[in-house]
């Protein structure tokens, strides 16, 4: 989530002297397409977190205002093109009851195979643990580290490998040539084991490791005129990375805030990005479902 004022006035600068131009490279990935998604609910708005099937199209989607979304992507000639079975419902505490106003903010999401769902928040730093979008939360145990992230840049991310073990990283690392850390949760507790280079003025909010095992990583910067995304692949060994690459980055503009990101195989054998925008309840801000498609 940003912060509202400075979100507020970029949105009016944008409004008042149009959009800014989508330029810049793309590198190893092509657009697919974009479907901007609406919907009359008190809930909807502020989708920061995104997990899909592995087929690209069962979703959960979490907002910053503790709402979570599930439903199913519709496609048409390979292109997003709505949203069907939609149902939103708050969060809930372990208790069930609701979630108190300083506990909302959810920033990423992840599945496990059995199906339980797994949320990381900001404000109140901390991963719980769902096991269906209406019931209550399971609490995590938590790393000593979390109650001393910033406010508002926390644990924007989450993502769960194929043995079942959570990860997730802050927006912020501190300062600009301080790398990410990295928190791993393999069912009893967290470890740090390694850290995800940070370069330039890219923030980290969303998380996902792909098909191919290999952990994506989507960033934003927030430039005066609008939003640049980016998203680097890096290949996890143990406790090492490997490498990295940059896969996508865009120019100033291109798209709205994008949060969240799945990626999953199409029936064509590609890799696909699927990414989605956090509006910040503003109006001159939308909530985009965004699809990239990775070039051989």
């Amino acid at each position: 989530m940003l912060r509202r004022s400075f979100v507020a006035l970029i949105c009016g600068t944008i409004a008042l002297h149009g959009t800014a131009p989508v330029a810049g490279p793309t590198l190893r990935a092509e657009l697919v397409g974009q479907y901007t998604w609406r919907d009359p609910s008190p809930l909807f708005g502020g989708m920061s977190g995104l997990d899909l099937a592995p087929d690209g199209s069962d979703f959960v989607a979490v907002s910053d205002r503790g709402a979570i979304a599930t439903g199913r992507l519709l496609r048409q000639d390979g292109q997003i093109s709505g949203v069907a079975d939609l149902a939103l419902n708050p969060l809930l505490r372990p208790g069930g009851e609701p979630l108190r106003e300083f506990e909302t903010d959810a920033e990423g999401v992840a599945r496990s195979a059995d199906g339980r769902i797994f949320v990381s928040f900001e404000g109140l730093h901390r991963v719980w643990a769902y096991a269906d979008a209406t019931g209550p939360a399971e609490r995590l145990p938590q790393h000593d580290d979390f109650a001393q992230m910033q406010l508002n840049s926390s644990l924007e991310a989450l993502a769960i490998d194929d043995q079942g073990r959570l990860y997730t990283l802050p927006e912020r690392s501190g300062e600009w040539t301080r790398p990410f850390p990295v928190y791993r949760f393999d069912g009893d507790g967290w470890e740090q084991p390694f850290s995800l280079r940070r370069d330039g003025k890219f923030l980290a909010v969303g998380a996902d490791f792909g098909p191919d095992g290999k952990l994506y990583l989507l960033e934003r910067h927030l430039a005066f005129f609008g939003f640049q995304t980016r998203v680097r692949r890096f290949v996890i060994e143990g406790d090492a990375v490997l490498s990295e690459e940059t896969l996508l980055q865009t120019g100033t503009g291109a798209h709205d805030n994008l949060e969240g990101i799945a990626v999953w195989r199409d029936p064509d054998g590609a890799i696909r990005i699927t990414m989605i925008s956090d509006d910040n309840f503003h109006p001159f801000q939308r909530t985009e479902f965004v699809e990239y498609r990775l070039k051989d």
